[in-house]
């Protein structure tokens, strides 16, 4: 074998060695292929379950916001209409007391009342009692 002949072969062997080469790799990407179209599809899915995951967890945290916020104004509501009848109920136990207190001058100013009322019902129907009397009869005091 000469020289030539070697290096000929060798350079076959080179291409065939290339040529296989790439028929491995065409194989392998082919292989692979539906794998890695599946896997980014997978890695989709993951980022969209992760994003609706942080959506829902966002309005699950609005929500419970919006409980808090109404629960305290309604909390505020209570406590100022507690303030406002125990407001109430400590005037009406003051007047009522005020009432007991001053009892003997409420009793006198309604026994005055009734005397008043009375005298002056008296004193109205003795008036609507009397005869009528014309002028000349009241100027001679009733003598004509």
């Amino acid at each position: 074998m000469s020289m030539n002949s070697s290096n000929n072969h060798t350079t076959q062997d080179s291409v065939s060695e290339k040529a296989a080469e790439s028929k491995a790799r065409r194989a392998t990407s082919r292989a692979t292929a539906p794998a890695s179209k599946a896997a980014g599809k997978a890695a989709d899915k993951t980022g969209e379950a992760a994003s609706a995951a942080v959506e829902a967890t966002e309005r699950t945290a609005k929500a419970t916001t919006d409980v808090v916020h109404t629960t305290a104004e309604r909390v505020e509501a209570g406590r100022q209409a507690l303030v406002a009848a125990s407001g109430q109920a400590a005037a009406f136990a003051k007047t009522t007391w005020t009432l007991i207190a001053n009892r003997k001058v409420l009793v006198a100013g309604v026994g005055a009342g009734l005397t008043v009322l009375g005298a002056t019902s008296y004193a109205a129907g003795r008036r609507a009692g009397r005869r009528t009397l014309g002028p000349i009869t009241r100027m001679t005091g009733g003598r004509f």
